[in-house]
């Protein structure tokens, strides 16, 4: 005889009801502040990918289908055949016929419906497989749509895409099986734990990608021994201690990108290229930017050129008496400096004897998906936008980045925050990530309008303190690493700097992307990288003959570099020169908070 007491709980039950409707009436209570707080906010202009330009892509892309009625037909008609044969099909799975239809578009790498319960039920597996196909089929809407330009097509392709991610059911508790589930089993206190920290995350304006707490600039990252050793207003020069007997006679300086802090190369001991190069005997010293307020809104790009590398080269010759320097570019940091060796070699100026490029862009045709930011209108937004501040808040090119990737930095927060109510984990690159800067008006303007939109180097028309840069009078010794996966420079538009300059370039092409492709010590035994000795004129022809090595690239570019530091000498202690300390480093302007 069955023990009514020990019946299995029933499946669509909460535990404890009563306990369940509490914890939802307390969401509701706090969703309803929530709502109450957005609807008493002042709204700001949203700079990067506005609503306004998104409605203005969608009438383009519909305009385009007006001039090919029979097309627009063709398209509505596909939609609604997949949809009924979705339909039909769960239907006859229902009745116990046949298998669910697949749409087969889902990628390897998407993980919202990766869960056993959205294939356990008719419903939830035709509302996957039934949204799946609505994406697919507005991904093509886009590629096949007549007489639209290919920069149209791109921006209407990815606001169609931040549309399809957002209505995706895997956000929302209702049409999620795994938050139906979890909100059943925990009673409802998901939703309440949820509800709170997205009313807290409102308040900073973002939503928290990792646990901060866990993290502090000087604290447990950016920890390599230094000193600053000179300061001006835009930049902190640090000299880092040696770590070997002996150290190679010529300095190594590094410009890093000022859209973000260097100690993405610094990160913590494992993972830091900073103290691996420290310890292969080389005299490193870095850029740490400013993080600008309104006061700097006039420093452009020809002000971080004087101020910052050309300072930096004077400061390091002060630190050390060495004249010379091997240089490392990253990313945006990559663009300054070689427009810098393009004025530098105009003027005879050799201090600079070799130079390194992670990621880099010189010629922007192909520069990637930050493309769809840019033309005339956008950028005369931010220009606006920037009249009354005199700079661009960082939070604005981190929400830029985000949607660029907005399934995994923004949606799979929503849903572990918000809708499971857990605390996200802490790391350190998303913490890295989230440190963002702000970007002066003069220098941000100059850098959208010459390299994006109108791409004046390459096309050898850029000027900066009134000399014209040609690329191809850059004949020093270069080595350039691009990433294969990367999005923010891609690999085709990275290669060009071999094709542009007018020296001998050994090429490198790491797997991964932007920062993992960079980030990737030796002791980690992750992923690869390709070398080709010979030219590098076809980017195909490249890959087709490049040989493929196990792990990372840095060994390489040590190899490299060394053959160009000269010979060994005795450390040089930061401060025995005749520039003295001014504190630790890190220092203190990349504590400085963006907005």
């Amino acid at each position: 005889m069955t023990d009514k007491t020990k019946l299995p709980q029933n499946p669509l039950v909460p535990n404890d009801p009563q306990v369940y409707f509490d914890n939802l009436s307390k969401a509701l209570e706090t969703g309803a502040q929530i709502f109450k707080d957005l609807s008493e906010a002042k709204t700001g202009q949203d700079n990067m990918g506005s609503l306004e330009d998104m409605q203005k892509s969608f009438i383009d892309l519909a305009n385009a289908y007006t001039k090919h009625p029979e097309k627009l037909v063709e398209k509505q008609m596909q939609f609604w055949q997949t949809q009924n044969e979705l339909w039909t099909s769960a239907w006859q799975q229902f009745m116990g016929q046949k298998e669910p239809k697949e749409t087969g578009g889902q990628p390897a790498s998407d993980r919202r419906f990766k869960d056993d319960s959205w294939h356990e039920t008719q419903v939830f597996e035709f509302l996957n497989q039934s949204y799946l196909a609505a994406t697919q089929w507005a991904q093509d809407f886009v590629e096949e749509a007549s007489d639209l330009d290919e920069h149209e097509r791109k921006k209407a392709k990815f606001y169609a895409e931040q549309v399809t991610n957002a209505i995706s059911p895997s956000n929302f508790a209702f049409t999620n099986p795994e938050i139906i589930k979890l909100t059943l089993e925990t009673n409802g206190e998901n939703l309440v734990k949820g509800a709170k920290q997205m009313a807290e995350d409102l308040k900073t304006g973002k939503i928290r990608q990792t646990d901060f707490s866990a993290y502090e600039v000087g604290r447990n990252m950016a920890m390599t021994p230094g000193k600053v050793v000179y300061q001006n207003e835009l930049i902190q020069l640090i000299q880092y201690e040696p770590s070997t007997p002996q150290v190679y006679k010529k300095p190594l300086l590094i410009i890093p990108p000022w859209i973000n802090k260097f100690y993405i190369l610094d990160l913590n001991e494992k993972k830091s290229f900073i103290k691996w190069a420290v310890a292969q005997g080389l005299t490193v010293f870095i850029i740490s930017w400013i993080n600008p307020d309104g006061s700097l809104r006039d420093k452009g790009f020809e002000d971080y050129m004087k101020e910052g590398i050309l300072a930096a080269l004077d400061a390091v010759e002060a630190a050390t008496g060495e004249k010379n320097v091997n240089a490392i570019g990253y990313c945006v940091g990559g663009t300054l400096l070689a427009s810098t060796l393009g004025v530098m070699a105009q003027r005879k100026d050799s201090r600079i004897s070799s130079a390194t490029f992670f990621t880099t862009q010189v010629d922007f045709e192909e520069a990637g998906d930050l493309l769809v930011f840019i033309d005339e209108k956008q950028i005369a937004d931010i220009e606006a936008s920037m009249v009354e501040t005199g700079y661009l808040p960082g939070s604005v090119m981190a929400t830029a980045f985000n949607l660029l990737r907005s399934n995994d930095l923004i949606w799979s927060y929503v849903v572990n925050n918000y809708l499971r109510g857990k605390e996200p984990m802490p790391f350190d690159l998303l913490c890295w990530n989230a440190d963002s800067t702000n970007l002066t008006e003069a220098n941000h303007s100059f850098y959208l309008r010459q390299c994006y939109l109108e791409n004046n180097m390459s096309k050898g028309k850029m000027q900066l303190d009134g000399t014209t840069i040609d690329l191809s009078k850059i004949t020093i010794p270069v080595y350039n690493l691009a990433a294969r996966s990367d999005h923010i420079a891609p690999l085709p538009s990275v290669f060009k700097i071999g094709t542009l300059f007018g020296g001998k370039t050994h090429l490198v092409v790491s797997g991964s992307g932007h920062i993992a492709g960079v980030v990737n010590p030796p002791a980690a035994n992750k992923y690869q990288y390709w070398l080709n000795d010979g030219d590098a004129d076809n980017l195909d022809n490249w890959l087709a003959n490049a040989t493929e090595h196990a792990g990372s690239w840095w060994p390489d570019w040590k190899k490299w570099i060394t053959a160009k530091s000269g010979k060994k000498v005795n450390p040089r202690t930061p401060g025995e020169g005749k520039l003295k300390p001014l504190e630790d480093a890190p220092g203190s302007y990349v504590k400085v908070k963006g907005t």
